[in-house]
């Protein structure tokens, strides 16, 4: 555990609460101080969503610590139970209270003799585990939790539906347009003649657990959540998963020609090559306009991509193998699937950053001047202060990366969309040249600062009158290259000779 300012994956209760909140009819009881419950507003503001967060937090405070705080743990489960009726109760600690190494088991297991519902608890380890690997974790603890139930009670149904069926795991709330891509995979399953037989866990009930072995097969879009229960289902009852991301045109067209392939192995009679090279070529703009003058001018730019791993490797593959456009470096934060990772963007990049360093990431972004970034919420952040345009495609995000209008990144549609933000996110550029020119800043005032602490010099007046004279969509690239020239002679301050001596080593 470590204490930062800027963290990409959130502590493992809020992967936790993630799943549990994405249910319907299931509650959630955090175990934490007052400070740890900040989940309730960041699931309202940032997903917008219009029911009240089914969370409640029993307080660690000073009477729990003075006395133990079992009583509280179970009258808070036994009370939410009377007044919610919901389907399912889920337990779960903070790093903040996991310090006290209570008997949470026992706390749920005393609960369970009491209430209605079912009672769980969350078994992550908050030491080890970052938002991600805890929300992947207690997705597969909930539905091996309901499968051993109707195993017991008798009413689990294995046999497989009569037609094609899938099961969709890993769609969450709080995630990065998951929503959207939802909606587009439904779509998609429908227009191959798949049913869908259960959407995991956004929107699904604990009840509809126990007739996922009915599905032929298994899609896991992402690989932060959703893993663990395909392994699951597929060491259970032998069920297939294709876990290809259909995102960008190549992928989306790999991704069906599996499902072709394990419907085709379990009797069924489909040939969706018709129907690749139909949404290809009328549904998905995207191949068009990678041959168009447009997608030409971006030929050879460069561009760095930054984000969870999912979205990390695919549009790195869409910016390269697509697109023509040229991938410094390729990272993620998702340090547990570095060896995907690296074998996915093989090839498609110069060079591969497995780190969750914010600092390291920013200078990193500065050192490479890239054309373009395309990364999370702090890469955009990293793009105004050096006026590198910037694409958010990975959580973590902001509100307005929750967009009320359909912008799914998977399917055919999302190949339209991925274009878009990748064609918009360059072209800012020179737009601010253009303001600049004909005038409609507010302000021309130079930041100075560099990313990281360390790379801090002072500039005197008439250097940053000159700086400022520098059109905006190269002046981090000239101030980075004088500080650059500055630093390696030991200069401390920036002068208008120094300028000068930069741009002639430069041969500028």
């Amino acid at each position: 555990m470590k204490l930062a300012y800027w963290m990409y994956a959130a502590p493992a209760h809020i992967g936790t609460l993630r799943v549990a909140t994405s249910f319907k009819n299931v509650h959630a009881i955090m175990h934490a101080p007052i400070g740890d419950d900040y989940f309730n507003v960041m699931r309202s503001m940032l997903s917008r969503e219009r029911d009240f967060t089914p969370v409640t937090t029993s307080v660690v405070d000073r009477h729990v610590l003075s006395r133990g705080s079992q009583e509280k743990v179970v009258d808070n489960i036994t009370r939410k139970d009377a007044e919610e009726h919901p389907d399912l109760i889920v337990l779960t600690p903070t790093c903040t209270s996991s310090i006290l190494q209570e008997d949470l088991a026992n706390f749920v297991q005393r609960a369970a003799l009491e209430a209605k519902a079912d009672v769980l608890l969350a078994d992550v380890n908050h030491y080890r585990f970052n938002e991600m690997q805890a929300a992947d974790r207690t997705l597969q603890q909930i539905v091996q939790f309901y499968i051993e139930k109707g195993r017991k009670k008798g009413d689990l149904v294995t046999q497989k539906t009569e037609k094609p069926s899938v099961n969709i795991i890993g769609i969450s709330t709080l995630a990065f347009h998951n929503n959207h891509d939802c909606t587009e995979l439904k779509k998609l399953m429908g227009e191959l003649g798949i049913t869908v037989n259960a959407i995991i866990p956004e929107g699904a009930t604990v009840s509809e657990l126990k007739s996922l072995p009915q599905a032929w097969f298994n899609l896991a879009p992402y690989r932060e959540l959703g893993p663990m229960t395909t392994d699951y289902l597929a060491a259970e009852f032998g069920m297939p998963c294709v876990d290809i991301t259909p995102m960008g045109v190549v992928e989306t067209a790999r991704c069906i020609r599996k499902i072709q392939t394990i419907l085709n192995a379990g009797g069924a009679d489909v040939n969706y090559e018709d129907f690749i090279n139909e949404q290809t070529i009328h549904v998905s703009q995207a191949a068009w306009f990678s041959r168009s003058i447009d997608c030409q001018n971006l030929t050879g730019k460069k561009a760095v991509v930054y984000g969870d791993a999912t979205h990390a490797a695919a549009i790195t593959k869409i910016l390269t193998r697509e697109m023509g456009i040229h991938v410094v470096w390729a990272g993620t934060f998702c340090k547990p699937d570095e060896e995907w990772f690296r074998k996915e963007v093989e090839g498609y990049c110069d060079e591969v950053i497995i780190s969750d360093d914010h600092g390291l990431i920013g200078d990193r972004i500065a050192q490479s001047e890239p054309s373009a970034i395309f990364g999370t919420q702090m890469e955009r952040h990293v793009g105004k202060r050096l006026n590198i345009p910037t694409g958010v495609i990975s959580a973590p995000i902001h509100v307005q990366n929750f967009p009320i209008g359909y912008k799914p990144f998977l399917g055919y549609e999302g190949t339209n969309q991925v274009v878009d933000l990748i064609y918009n996110s360059f072209t800012l550029g020179m737009e601010d040249h253009l303001l600049e020119i004909f005038g409609g800043h507010d302000t021309k005032e130079v930041i100075t600062k560099g990313i990281s602490a360390d790379s801090d010099l002072g500039w005197n007046k008439e250097a940053q009158a000159e700086l400022n004279k520098v059109p905006g969509f190269v002046r981090g690239k000239v101030k980075r290259n004088t500080e650059k020239f500055a630093r390696d002679r030991g200069q401390d301050i920036i002068t208008l000779e120094v300028m000068y001596a930069a741009k002639e080593a430069v041969g500028a």
